[in-house]
């Protein structure tokens, strides 16, 4: 069943936290599914909640930053935080609960500093613009470049310096002296992102969304040969630390002074000013100037001028007191909501969608915007026949961000959850705030789980690729798995671009996949939090298709000792990582009638449902252990030396706990590496594993 409505501001507060930590995750995997607009109305409303609650400060969701860290890459503690900034925002609130001016919560916070200072003078102000990249964190002895760190979790972040050097984005030299960690962001000038994204679409390839996005894909590339043809470069804009040299006494002079030693900066759109108002202004006026820029931003940050108040004044585990942000209101119009519909999506994810009257935003006609997910949907209480206000921002899709209740016409009844898909009657599961159709035979859903079930890491149907999927889909009348081995050659000729040896090599690849076994067909059948190292736990542990659809319904129907056998309250069950949320998960979604289908459908077409063992020679010192796998190895790939770990009866798996005898590690080992050290866990190089391997 679906989750239940919010029932008081604790449950409330819960669900923001959810949906915020989610909007974060997309927004860092360059996959941005809100406005930034919408972003902020969810952590306002949070902070308000905790506010009302009296949630203690080092207890809420927004005393840090997002972390950024990607695993296989290093982790650099900052020894200064490299946090975020409060923002103006329109959607705060006064005591009085009216929405607040960003003039007044200007003045608020500029009197605040001035009583933490103890001026009774005005304080200079300086405005930069706030560039829509990455933050990074560089290190430079004595003007030489020798380390890039991303912001992350503010505390620490990823080294990235292979990627900055290779894409040539900073200077490799400064005229300074000193050792200096330097501040900026990483951002990939308009011209050059356009360019870049022609190229794409020329090789028949797929354009990046937006340059924030893409710049943050290309800094987390772990090979990043070619990388310098994309054009990143950056602007520095802050020295935390400086030892054996002297700073200039404001940060107006210290632009400067890095512009003169070399640095790249955006000292011609900054400006300084002496009073809250005229700062505000000058903001104000300055969206009309953005589409002039050669480069992204999203608002100005409004600083102190003068660097002897910025320890003086400190600030809280997310943001330093001593600055504040400005971000550009989206464009924002009402209109007359006609419909909810709900939209199924390649994951199975059900989500509300407007359909509106048409409204223009951006510059185009828009009428359809997300409504983003049912816990929102109640909590902003958006009905059927709602004047509503729709915005947009950049390339993300149009979002409904409020509603006018007072022009809600008398009908309106407010718009109830679905209990099953919409598409093909499935009964959906709940994740947390979301629903989720489980179907691998849903229609909404079937040209990319056929994509997925094909794939290298699931069956690996050669011949099988998206085009194909595509035809067999729209032409053949393929809808699931089970089908792809019905095909004929006399089918598969018919299809455009397919000849008879193509047509003869794709059911060889058929043939050749029916023996895969369970644990390849488990992640074909994208199983929410089924990877390839679950799905082969799964298949060792229960064998068969049929035993582990039975322990399923097992589990599903509360018994106790099927539970407690797989996720017990304390310790760990007989399958590693399998947490008790996780394996409600796993076990509702097998025990779904559409899925049991599926996997029976499979085995009547001649598709091995039991566990394929690897023909092991146990190897002294290697059988009975447990391994786990982490960075670049020097000469091979992790998937080939997991490999070769269990042709010598050893396993191989994903996390890091106190069963896991060695971790095997290579360069940029990340989290998994600290877990290590922690735990006490052996870690071994990639000699010491080869040596291991050849014992006889």
């Amino acid at each position: 069943m679906p989750p239940p409505a919010p029932d008081g501001p604790q449950r409330e507060l819960e669900q923001l936290a959810v949906q915020i930590r989610h909007h974060e995750a997309a927004y860092r995997a360059g996959a941005p599914e809100i406005t930034d607009g919408a972003f902020d109305d969810l952590f306002e409303r949070y902070r308000a909640l905790a506010d009302a609650l009296g949630v203690p400060e080092g207890n809420r969701l927004d005393q840090t930053p997002g972390a950024d860290h990607t695993d296989g890459f290093v982790q650099v503690a900052h020894r200064v935080p490299m946090l975020s900034l409060d923002k103006l925002s329109p959607n705060r609130r006064g005591s009085n609960g009216e929405p607040m001016p960003l003039s007044e919560q200007l003045d608020n916070w500029y009197a605040r500093r001035r009583q933490d200072l103890g001026e009774p003078a005005s304080l200079g102000l300086i405005v930069e613009p706030k560039v829509d990249g990455i933050g990074i964190s560089l290190k430079y002895d004595d003007g030489r470049f020798v380390q890039a760190v991303t912001r992350g979790d503010g505390r620490k972040g990823d080294d990235v310096t292979l990627q900055v050097r290779q894409a040539r984005a900073v200077p490799e030299r400064l005229k300074l002296t000193g050792q200096l960690e330097i501040r900026g962001e990483l951002y990939w000038p308009l011209e050059r992102f356009a360019a870049y994204n022609e190229r794409l679409r020329a090789r028949g390839e797929t354009p990046i969304k937006n340059p924030r996005n893409g710049c943050a894909g290309l800094m987390k590339r772990k090979e990043p040969q070619g990388i310098e043809e994309a054009g990143i470069t950056a602007f520095l804009y802050q020295v935390p630390i400086a030892e054996n040299v002297t700073l200039p006494p404001t940060q107006e002079a210290v632009l400067s002074w890095l512009a003169a030693a070399g640095a790249p900066v955006y000292l011609d759109e900054t400006a300084r000013f002496d009073t809250p108002e005229a700062a505000l202004a000058h903001c104000e006026a300055f969206g009309a100037r953005r589409d002039g820029l050669g480069y992204e931003i999203d608002g100005l940050v409004i600083k102190l001028d003068e660097l002897r108040h910025y320890d003086q004044l400190g600030g809280t585990d997310h943001h330093p007191h001593w600055a504040i942000a400005y971000k550009f209101p989206p464009e924002r119009k009402p209109t007359r909501l006609i419909k909810i519909s709900v939209q199924v999506g390649k994951s199975g994810k059900l989500t509300p969608v407007a359909e509106l009257a048409p409204v223009t935003l951006a510059g185009t006609t828009v009428t359809r915007a997300s409504l983003h997910n049912f816990v929102e949907l109640a909590r902003k209480d958006v009905r059927e026949g709602d004047v509503v206000y729709a915005e947009k921002a950049g390339e993300v899709i149009p979002q409904v961000v409020g509603v006018d209740p007072t022009q809600r016409p008398p009908e309106a009844a407010p718009f109830p959850r679905p209990e099953t898909c919409p598409v093909c009657a499935t009964p959906v599961m709940a994740e947390e705030i979301f629903l989720y159709c489980p179907s691998p035979a849903c229609p909404a859903q079937i040209r990319e789980r056929l994509i997925h079930f094909a794939s290298r890491g699931a069956m690996d149907i050669d011949g099988l690729g998206a085009s194909t999927v595509d035809q067999v889909i729209d032409k053949l009348g393929v809808r699931s798995p089970e089908d792809l081995w019905s095909l004929t050659h006399d089918q598969l000729v018919s299809l455009e671009r397919m000849g008879k040896k193509s047509a003869q090599n794709l059911l060889d690849g058929l043939d050749r996949a029916r023996g895969r076994g369970l644990s390849r067909v488990l992640v074909g059948l994208a199983v929410r939090h089924v990877g390839a190292t679950m799905a082969e736990d799964l298949a060792r542990y229960f064998g068969d298709a049929e035993r582990l659809l039975a322990f399923s319904s097992r589990y599903v129907s509360g018994d106790e000792e099927a539970i407690t056998k797989v996720a017990p309250e304390t310790g760990s069950g007989a399958i590693d990582g399998m947490a008790r949320k996780t394996a409600d998960a796993i076990f509702t979604a097998l025990d779904r009638r559409a899925v049991r289908d599926v996997i029976h459908g499979l085995g009547a077409r001649g598709v091995r449902l039991s566990a394929v063992l690897p023909v092991t020679t146990e190897v002294e010192g290697v059988a009975g252990k447990t391994f786990v796998l982490t960075g670049t190895l020097p000469t091979l790939k992790r998937s080939e030396a997991g490999e070769r770990i269990k042709q010598a009866g050893g396993k191989v798996t994903g996390s890091v706990s106190k069963k896991t005898d060695y971790l095997v590690a290579g360069a940029d080992a990340g989290s998994k590496l600290a877990k290590a050290e922690k735990l006490e866990v052996t870690v071994i190089d990639e000699a010491t594993l080869l040596g291991m391997l050849q014992r006889q």
